[in-house]
C-alpha cells in the first residue's frame, strides 16, 4: 500500500530539511501539553481479550520464570510501569515520526552527555540499529543509493571484522549486501584495506577473543580515516559503556533499549556521529522504498526508550547489584544442601555484566544432565527457564537474577531442589 506521501525527491529533500530544523526546536515535542480527548472513549473494563488478568492464559501461552536474563527469546525485559505510563501518552496523539527521531536523539544526547558533534535515534532494536547504521555509512544522503540496496554498484561493497567476532548479528550487516572480511592479525587488517572498504565492525562481546581489543581497533580506524560501528548491544551495565565508546572515538554505537535498561523490547538506540546518524535515519522507517522500512519503531516506543534511559541512568546500581546477589544466594544456599551440588558466583566481563552463579553437579551423585534438569524445570508449573550447556559443560547450570520479579527466587530455590533431589544417587 502506498503512502499519501510519495517519497519523490521533494519528500526526499524535505527530509534533510526536518532532520536539520528540527534540530533547534525539537524539546518542544517532550514539553507538556494540555490532554486532548482521544477519539474512543473507554470505561476501563476490558472484556474478550485481557479480561481475566492473564492475557497469556488467554492465549494459552504459558509464562516463565525468568532465571536466564535479557533473552530476546523470553520478551527481552519486564518495562517499568513508568515507561509504560508515557507509551500510553504517546498512543493518545499523532506526531511527525522524523521530528520525534530528531527530539529523541537530542534528549538522548543530553542525557548521556555525549561529545561533540554526536547524535542518536531510536530504532527497532539492535539488530536494526547495526543494518540502518551501516545502510548510512554505505549511502549517506544519495536517494538514489539509499532506493538501490542492498545492491552496491557504485558502493563501497566490504565491512573488514575480526574472525573471532563473527556472530548471528552480522547477517544484519550481510543484509546491506557488503561482503566481510574476516581477518586475525594487525598486520592482515592492514593489508585488507583498500578502495571497496567501507567500515571495521566490532563485535564488543567478543573483545577477549580477538587480538585487536576495543581500543586499538578505533584507534586503526582513524589512522585509515574509516568509520566504526561497534555493536554493544547487552554492554549494560556498567552504565558508562552508555557513553564509553563514544568517547573511545567509535563512529557509531548500538545498544538494545529491552535488555538492563528495561525500555520497549522492539527499541533499540543508535549512537555515533551526527552525520551518520542522520544518515541511517534516512535509510530507515518511516521513510518508504529504504532497506530499513520493515523495522518500524512506533511513536510510542521512541518516547518509552527516552524515558527507560532517564530512569536507568538514575538507578543506584550498587544497590541493585547486591540485591541481584542476595537473591541468587537464596538458590544457592537451598541447592547446595543436595549432595553433590556447589556453587560458583561469577559476572560476565562483558555483556549481561550482572551477578550470576554457576551450578555444578557431580555427576557421582546427580543421575542427570544440566539439559534434563532444566528441560524439567521449564515443563513443569510454575515453568522455570535456566541456562544449560552453554560452556560445553554437561553438568553445570547457569542462571542470573535481575529479571526476576520478587519472590521468584524462593520458587527457583524450591523447584530446582526437589528436582535435584529426585535424580539424586
Amino acid at each position: 500500500m502506498q503512502s499519501i506521501h510519495r517519497w519523490n525527491r521533494r519528500s526526499f529533500l524535505g527530509s534533510l530539511g526536518v532532520l536539520a530544523s528540527f534540530a533547534l526546536g525539537a524539546t518542544k515535542l517532550f514539553a507538556g501539553s494540555p490532554s486532548r480527548e482521544t477519539q474512543h472513549t473507554w470505561n476501563g473494563k476490558l472484556t474478550g481479550l485481557g479480561q481475566t488478568g492473564n492475557v497469556y492464559e488467554e492465549l494459552g501461552v504459558t509464562t516463565v520464570i525468568n532465571g536466564e536474563g535479557t533473552m530476546t527469546m523470553l520478551g527481552g525485559s519486564l518495562i517499568r510501569p513508568e515507561v509504560e505510563a508515557v507509551m500510553s501518552l504517546a498512543s493518545q496523539h499523532f506526531v511527525s515520526i522524523p521530528a520525534l527521531e530528531v527530539a529523541a536523539g537530542k534528549r538522548i544526547t543530553e542525557l548521556l552527555k555525549l561529545p561533540e558533534g554526536y547524535g542518536a535515534i531510536v530504532t527497532s532494536g539492535a539488530a536494526a540499529a547495526i543494518q540502518s547504521g551501516y545502510a548510512g555509512i554505505l549511502t549517506g544522503s544519495n536517494e538514489a543509493f539509499i532506493k538501490q540496496l542492498p545492491d552496491l554498484t557504485g558502493l563501497k561493497s566490504e565491512v573488514i571484522i575480526q574472525k573471532s567476532h563473527r556472530n548471528p548479528f552480522d547477517h544484519q550487516i550481510r543484509g546491506t549486501g557488503v561482503k566481510l572480511i574476516e581477518i586475525e592479525t594487525r598486520e592482515e587488517l592492514h593489508r585488507a584495506i583498500n578502495p571497496r572498504t567501507a567500515a571495521l565492525h566490532f563485535t564488543n562481546f567478543a573483545n577477549a577473543q580477538g587480538q585487536i581489543k576495543v581500543d586499538e581497533w578505533v584507534k586503526i580506524a582513524k589512522e585509515v580515516q574509516l568509520p566504526t560501528l561497534i555493536d554493544a548491544a547487552a554492554d549494560t551495565p556498567p552504565v558508562s559503556h552508555l557513553w564509553d565508546y563514544a568517547n573511545m572515538g567509535y563512529d557509531l554505537i548500538t545498544f538494545s533499549g529491552g535488555k538492563a535498561i528495561r525500555g520497549p523490547q522492539c527499541a533499540g538506540i543508535l549512537i555515533g556521529r551526527q552525520d551518520l546518524v542522520n544518515y541511517a535515519m534516512l535509510n530507515n522507517s518511516p521513510y518508504e522504498d529504504t532497506l530499513g522500512r520493515l523495522a518500524k519503531v512506533g511513536k510510542e516506543e521512541i518516547v518509552g526508550m527516552v524515558k527507560a534511559l532517564e530512569l536507568y541512568l538514575e538507578e543506584d546500581q550498587d544497590e541493585l547489584t547486591q540485591e541481584w546477589w542476595n537473591r541468587l544466594d537464596v538458590v544457592s544456599k537451598a541447592v547446595t544442601q543436595v549432595p553433590g551440588v556447589t556453587v560458583e558466583r561469577y559476572v560476565p566481563d562483558i555483556a549481561n555484566h550482572v551477578p550470576h552463579i554457576q551450578i555444578k553437579l557431580d555427576p557421582n551423585h546427580i543421575k542427570a544432565t544440566s539439559r534434563q534438569i532444566t528441560e524439567q524445570l521449564r515443563a513443569g508449573t510454575p515453568s522455570i527457564v535456566l541456562s544449560s550447556g552453554e560452556r560445553g559443560e554437561d553438568h553445570a547450570i547457569r542462571m542470573n537474577s535481575f529479571m526476576l520479579k520478587p519472590g521468584e527466587d524462593k520458587i527457583i530455590a524450591e523447584q530446582l531442589t526437589r528436582v535435584l533431589r529426585t535424580h539424586a544417587a
